[in-house]
């Protein structure tokens, strides 16, 4: 028995990723589902209808991507795109369920099962399959070209026979996957660097990438939780913390900052008197303003200049490199399939670790307890 999977074409202003790269189809189709692409559904990232023929998927409207057995996206689905979806199929993408709980609540209306790529669980096992990582370190690598772009200076030490050029002064704010790649980056371009995050386990991981680990005065206990992820730092501790920041934002050319706590608003890590303490020239690069913003003065999609300081507020920067960013999503979404699929299509599996932590919607009813108690409250 043959099952359908559909990649519909992303319309969310400024997507250019698509769910499933022609590479991804050709092992899908050999595994014996039947794909079907929407036409031009790849073509921001640079994959053709006919790539996709080449591997074995028929082109469709609209209505056909959306009517497969499962449909695997990018984006949240907007309203009109839950309405496509038929009762019994399964829809795995990114659903920005702690942000967004009403959409898993509707994809449960629509009797959709619904797996979010936000949600698999972080370890060992799941680590192919996590999508977040995949496109943070996309994200981090580009949220420095950027910068580079914008800083009216060199990156790199420079001896030429005008004289020396001295390095830039990098500072990032957040080692997680994001940070660990602006810092590798940074520093490959020639500048130097320096990195604080509240966790102290990354202090070894920052300086094995030549960087220098800033240490602030303040006492910070155990800041990581079971996932990974950096602790909401309490109210007083966190006014000291960008104080404290405040000289160190002030010396440096460009700060990316990368500070993200799932389903809370970014923590506040740059103030207006850091950005007031920056040179004419300097760059921010707020990587959470999809989510409000690590600097007072983000504005999320756009760029704010004060006092000559550029503060760029982009929310969605594996945009700007969709080939890749494209290619590594989609092996993350055949992962998932790979493992709750066989060849009667697909298998849900509670008992399983990775399809009870993503899972969102199913039989009717959101079935995830953090998402349930959002829309409860």
């Amino acid at each position: 028995m043959s099952y359908t999977i559909g990649v519909p074409r992303e319309t969310y202003p400024g997507e250019r990723l698509v769910s499933l790269t022609p590479e991804v189809v050709g092992r899908l189709s050999k595994s014996g589902a039947s794909v079907r692409v929407e036409r031009g559904a790849g073509d921001t990232a640079f994959h053709s209808d006919a790539d996709y023929e080449a591997e074995g998927a028929s082109i469709v409207d609209r209505n056909g991507a959306f009517g497969c057995d499962i449909v695997t996206k990018v984006r949240p689905p907007s309203t009109e795109e839950i309405g496509l979806l038929h009762a019994g199929s399964v829809l795995v993408g990114f659903l920005s369920p702690l942000d967004e709980p009403e959409i898993c609540k509707a994809l449960a209306d629509q009797g959709v099962t619904a797996l979010s790529m936000e949600l698999v669980p972080r370890i060992s096992r799941a680590q192919k399959m996590d999508a977040l990582s995949a496109l943070s370190g996309i994200a981090g690598y580009k949220a420095v070209l950027v910068a580079a772009n914008l800083l009216p200076k060199f990156f790199p030490l420079l001896t030429t026979a005008a004289g020396t050029v001295r390095p830039a002064n990098v500072l990032v704010l957040g080692a997680g996957v994001a940070g660990l790649q602006a810092i590798a980056t940074a520093r490959r371009l020639g500048a130097r660097v320096s990195a604080y995050d509240i966790r102290e386990v990354v202090r070894e991981e920052i300086q094995s990438l030549g960087a220098t680990f800033v240490e602030l005065e303040i006492a910070m206990d155990e800041m990581q939780d079971s996932g990974g992820y950096a602790k909401a730092l309490m109210a007083e501790k966190a006014q000291q913390q960008t104080k404290l920041l405040v000289p160190f934002i002030g010396k440096s050319d460009v700060v990316v900052t990368t500070a993200l706590i799932p389903g809370r608003p970014a923590p506040l890590l740059i103030t207006r008197e850091a950005v007031e303490a920056m040179k004419p020239g300097s760059v921010v690069i707020d990587m959470a303003a999809p989510n409000g913003g690590n600097c007072e003065l983000t504005r999320p999609g756009e760029t704010v200049v004060h006092g000559g300081v550029s503060i760029v507020g982009s929310t969605n920067l594996p945009a700007g490199m969709p080939v890749h960013a494209s290619q590594l999503y989609a092996r993350t979404v055949l992962a998932i399939l790979q493992d709750f699929t066989s060849e009667a299509g697909f298998s849900p599996n509670f008992e399983d670790e990775v399809f009870a932590g993503a899972c969102v919607s199913h039989d009717g009813n959101v079935v995830h307890e953090r998402v349930k108690a959002l829309l409860q409250s």
